[in-house]
C-alpha cells in the first residue's frame, strides 16, 4: 500500500512535466521545463532545461515510463537535452544552436577545436538576444563517430591527417550526425521560425530539408589559435564551413 501511494505521489509530481512526441512507431519523451541557473561568463543566468529519451514503448501511461527507468541502464547510453531562454514558445524571433557534444572541448576546455568556445558563445548570444534555445546533442561526439573513435582520430591527426581524412580513414564519413530527434523536440517547443547559429550551411540545409522551422543563420566564429588553426581551415576547405 505504501509503494502504491509512493508511486502515486511521484507520478503526480512528474506527469505534468512529461510530454510525448509520437514519431512513426516510436515516441520521444520530453521532460521539463526545469529551472537551471547557469554561471555564464561570471553572471548567473536562469535557463529552462529539458531532456528527452527516444523509446519503442509508445504509451501515454507515464507511470510505465517511470517504472522502467531503473532497469533501462540509461547511464550506459546518451541522452540529449535543450536549454531554453526567454519566451521561446511564442516570441517572434529566436536563436537556436544545435551543439554537438565535445567531451574534450566542452568539458576539458581543449584548444584542439573551437567547440568549448562555441558552446559558451552561443549561450551568450541567445541570452543577449533575449529568446532562444541551445540543443546539446549527446550522440554527436566526433561528428557522430563516438568518443573512442575520436581518440583514434586524434592520434591520426597527430601524424599528419586532417579531421576529414582521419574520420574517413577509420571507415566513417566526414559527418554522420543526425538531427531528427532534435528537430521533433524543436517542433514540440516552438512552431514559429528560428535563426540557426552556425557557420555550416550544410547543417542549415539539413534542418530545412527535414522540416525544421529554420529561416536563416547567424555566424559563430572565433577562438582561433595555433592549436586549432588546421582544424578550422579543414572545416572551411573540406566541410564547406564559412569563416564568418
Amino acid at each position: 500500500m505504501k509503494q502504491v501511494q509512493s508511486n502515486s505521489n511521484i507520478l503526480s509530481l512528474l506527469e505534468d512535466k512529461i510530454k510525448q512526441i509520437k514519431k512513426d512507431n516510436e515516441a520521444i519523451y520530453l521532460v521539463g521545463p526545469i529551472k537551471l541557473p547557469v554561471n555564464l561568463n561570471g553572471k548567473t543566468v536562469e535557463f529552462k532545461w529539458y531532456s528527452w529519451l527516444k523509446s519503442e514503448n509508445v504509451t501515454e501511461n507515464f507511470q510505465q515510463v517511470i517504472d522502467q527507468l531503473s532497469s533501462a541502464n540509461l547511464a550506459d547510453y546518451q541522452q540529449s537535452s535543450v536549454l531554453v531562454y526567454g519566451d521561446f514558445e511564442y516570441g517572434d524571433e529566436a536563436l537556436i544552436r544545435m551543439h554537438s557534444i565535445c567531451h574534450t572541448g566542452d568539458i576539458f576546455g581543449s584548444k584542439r577545436c573551437d567547440c568549448g568556445f562555441q558552446l559558451k558563445q552561443s549561450m551568450q548570444m541567445i541570452t543577449d538576444h533575449g529568446t532562444g534555445a541551445l540543443f546539446y546533442l549527446a550522440n554527436h561526439e566526433g561528428r557522430g563517430i563516438g568518443l573512442f573513435s575520436k581518440a583514434m582520430a586524434y592520434i591520426l591527426q597527430e601524424n599528419g591527417y586532417d579531421t576529414v581524412e582521419a574520420n574517413e580513414g577509420l571507415g566513417f564519413p566526414d559527418d554522420s550526425r543526425n538531427y531528427d530527434e532534435a528537430i521533433e523536440v524543436l517542433k514540440a517547443l516552438r512552431s514559429k521560425p528560428v535563426t540557426l547559429i552556425t557557420n555550416n550551411p550544410k547543417k542549415l540545409k539539413a534542418l530545412q530539408v527535414a522540416g525544421a522551422p529554420v529561416s536563416g543563420r547567424t555566424p559563430l566564429w572565433g577562438d582561433v589559435s595555433e592549436y586549432n588553426e588546421k582544424y578550422l581551415q579543414t572545416k572551411v576547405k573540406k566541410s564547406g564551413h564559412m569563416a564568418e
